[in-house]
């Protein structure tokens, strides 16, 4: 009989969660429109499908990027051929920029500290394989991305011990929570590496208050260890708060170029922002000369075609193109508030009660401190009213004007993929704080 490996004979995978489990399912039946209107509805997927139109524009408009020309000249044999695993300084380049665009130009980012990666997957694998040995410990707070379980643990060798966040403070972080998850890893005999956060919060989709990342910047001084802050949806924030980076925090503690500094870890990706998980584009970015070092020399069994860089270098360097981007897709992300005020929220509001005929609840009422929430209960009504109020809310979204924008663009574009699925993000309006998420 022949003898095969323990990852491949072991369960350390985590296939069988319900995670995974629940994608095995819908790949048996996936709803159609047409061919199987009783299939299961994939709503495990964070897909961000909003401003594809966009991006369709403007290839239609670049054709040289996207037929692989330069100055309307061929350069396929230059791209076909081998290319080193350090990827094109003009695409890292583009990348860092990017970066730097979604967190306001705040902070800055250097392209040498950058390595490619195929997907924020490889990205945090490789981390793990960079900073722990196998049964040294990362400490992530709850609730998590499933797929962490596979992703930092199955091939590395490592292990995953949870810092327990409580709903009665909307998942917070708290300095007991972090000492508490150190003590719990001592317990086990586990060497504790660093923390991972996902920030915005997957799959809370919260972002991490100042305070708790002054807190979590503080804790891995104090404990001489790591922090990875996975910052995949920095550009597709839900709700109006600003995202703050780590590094936003590194600079205001005035600990750039520091020891600390070298310690804290980026991971970032296409995959959200740009809604292009199939292009499989991560990235690292770290202050620590060896981990970059280390990191790209692991990025060879994991990179990012060099046609994939060419295209997405020109699209990333077109600065008026990702402005107008990362403003239209904030705004289709929350486009029913004409500004952000809590007399926009009173107006949505009303509209929804006198026009909708629907009875819900603003934020402000519930002394919520942002604008742009809403208390929505569906437990007191029969399925058939349920479905009644999301058709209601669904014609109301459907009927501003960005609602039919967008919608007549998700429906043509949809169409011509022959992917019919219902668009279920229109019933996203601002009372939605969650998202389903998958990297």
């Amino acid at each position: 009989m022949k003898q095969l490996s323990t990852k491949v004979t072991s369960n350390g995978h985590g296939q069988d969660s319900s995670y995974f489990l629940g994608w095995e399912e819908y790949e048996k039946n996936p709803y159609d429109e047409m061919k199987n209107p009783n299939g299961m509805i994939q709503m495990g997927l964070a897909e961000n499908q909003l401003c594809f139109d966009l991006i369709e524009s403007w290839l239609a408009k670049n054709q040289d990027a996207a037929s692989l020309k330069r100055n309307g000249q061929s350069i396929f044999r230059e791209l076909a051929l081998f290319q080193d695993y350090y990827g094109m300084p003009e695409f890292k380049k583009a990348m860092a920029e990017f970066m730097e665009e979604i967190r306001g130009n705040r902070v800055t980012f250097d392209p040498k500290k950058i390595v490619l990666a195929a997907g924020s997957t490889s990205a945090n694998e490789t981390l793990m394989f960079c900073l722990a040995e196998p049964g040294d410990a990362f400490l992530l707070p709850t609730p998590y991305y499933p797929g962490f379980d596979r992703d930092l643990k199955w091939r590395t060798g490592a292990e995953i011990v949870p810092i327990h966040c409580s709903s009665s403070n909307g998942f917070q972080i708290t300095e007991s929570a972090l000492q508490q998850a150190y003590q719990q890893a001592l317990k086990l005999d586990l060497k504790v590496k660093g923390v991972l956060v996902t920030n915005p919060s997957n799959p809370l989709g919260t972002a991490l208050t100042r305070r708790e990342l002054n807190l979590l910047v503080d804790f891995i001084t104090s404990k001489n260890i790591h922090l990875i802050s996975d910052e995949i949806y920095s550009g597709t924030m839900f709700g109006f708060e600003q995202f703050i980076s780590v590094m936003d925090v590194l600079q205001d503690k005035k600990l750039e170029n520091t020891e600390v500094s070298k310690r804290v870890h980026i991971v970032y990706s296409l995959s959200k922002d740009l809604g292009l998980p199939g292009f499989r584009v991560g990235a690292i970015y770290s202050n620590d000369e060896m981990i970059v070092s280390a990191a790209t020399k692991m990025s060879s069994f994991g990179l990012v075609s060099s046609q994939t860089q060419y295209l997405l270098s020109a699209l990333l360097s077109d600065k008026k193109f990702t402005s107008q981007y990362l403003e239209e897709n904030q705004k289709r992300l929350r486009h029913l508030l004409d500004t952000n005020t809590f007399e926009a929220e009173l107006d949505l509001w009303k509209k929804i009660v006198y026009n909708v005929k629907l009875n819900i609840s603003p934020g402000s009422s519930c002394h919520c401190t942002e604008p742009g929430w809403f208390r929505v209960c569906f437990a007191n009504m029969s399925e058939d009213t349920l479905d009644l109020a999301l058709k209601r809310l669904k014609t109301f979204v459907e009927s501003t004007d960005c609602g039919r924008m967008i919608s007549r663009k998700s429906h043509e574009r949809l169409k011509s993929l022959r992917k019919k699925t219902v668009s279920n993000w229109v019933f996203r309006v601002s009372w939605s704080d969650r998202v389903p998420d998958e990297r």
